[in-house]
């Protein structure tokens, strides 16, 4: 079978500085796997802004093909779990960062990576969730298992304005619970953005110089925390009597500058969440709950298109905080 040709975005290294371009490559460049994938879609993850703009240590390999989502058409298989025709989904793994990712309209994946387009999705609804989406839901999932209810009283959403922030909201709010949504923006037109995807509340962002306390009122019965350090210390510290926090962002690091007071006096629990590794039943749970839970009417607010060729500037605006919701990538319109 003759090698086709198809457009990807390269990076490489070049000085110790990260260059981004357009390339033509062959399906000969691809890395080894055992299923081909026409891409169809991918999206723009904090991750992928921090590879293209080489803003911090995502690329584990050069050259990188970056994006660590992609949804599209099984091309050629040789496992006995995909046909060619079938549609399919990648999220995490590694792919983007170690491995070769969705930035590409012709991937070569692992089988076991993928996983079958979800009923009732198509491969550009599965991409505006993407893993910021899946995210969102194994964080409900993760308080919900835990026992959180509606009824428990209100949660906290800090990083509203962001892709696993804003359908966390949407999630929260579709399932009947009073969410409030943390952000560093004072900008009425975001704040409006995020009444409108269901949060009844905007909580400014604690200041950065800020110390946060061992210990203040209890307000929150569940909160989904996308930051990390200082931020989610406050929030540990405003948790009620048995609040539960679920925690799957590092973008303020890895520090947190919190006591144990939180978790003996008021018996806390923090759980971690991982979108990466992450067991199949829970993988598959979150994706046919995205189906139901998660409006349509939501998707299409949260949600921006850029083409291969825009995702360089998209990255730079991500990086300037200067992009909200959910970016999607129309890999195939690609010229």
């Amino acid at each position: 079978m003759s090698e086709q040709s198809f457009k990807a975005l390269v990076l490489r290294q070049e000085d110790e500085k990260t260059q981004a371009a357009i390339e033509s490559l062959t399906d000969a460049d691809l890395p080894e796997g055992d299923v081909l994938v026409a891409v169809e879609y991918s999206d723009l993850n904090y991750k992928d802004a921090m590879a293209v703009t080489g803003a911090g240590p995502i690329v584990r390999t050069w050259p990188m093909v970056p994006g660590i989502d992609l949804a599209g058409a099984v091309v050629e298989s040789n496992s006995d779990d995909y046909a060619p025709g079938d549609k399919v989904v990648l999220t995490g793994w590694g792919v983007g960062e170690r491995y070769w990712g969705g930035y590409a309209q012709r991937q070569r994946v692992k089988s076991e990576w993928l996983v079958p387009l979800p009923e009732g999705l198509d491969t550009r609804t599965a991409m505006v969730i993407g893993t910021a989406g899946f995210t969102a839901m194994l964080c409900v999932q993760r308080l919900e298992d835990a026992g959180l209810t509606p009824a428990d009283g209100p949660v906290l959403v800090t990083g509203a304005s962001g892709g696993v922030g804003s359908v966390a909201i949407a999630i929260l709010a579709h399932l009947g619970y009073e969410v409030a949504a943390l952000t560093t923006s004072t900008d009425e037109d975001l704040h409006a953005y995020l009444r409108e995807l269901g949060a009844s509340e905007i909580v400014p962002a604690p200041d950065a110089d800020a110390k946060p306390k061992p210990l203040a009122k209890g307000r929150w019965a569940g909160a989904v925390d996308t930051v990390g350090s200082k931020v989610l210390a406050h929030v540990l510290s405003e948790m009620a009597y048995g609040g539960r926090v679920a925690a799957c962002g590092l973008a303020a690091g890895p520090d947190l500058p919190a006591t144990v007071m939180p978790f003996i006096l008021r018996n806390v629990s923090l759980l971690g969440v991982d979108s990466v590794v992450c067991p199949i039943e829970p993988r598959q749970r979150a994706w046919q709950r995205l189906v139901k839970d998660l409006p349509e009417a939501a998707l299409e607010a949260i949600t921006d298109t850029a083409t291969l060729e825009q995702v360089p500037e998209r990255a730079a605006d991500m990086m300037a905080n200067r992009t909200r919701g959910r970016i999607l990538v129309d890999v195939g319109a690609s010229s």
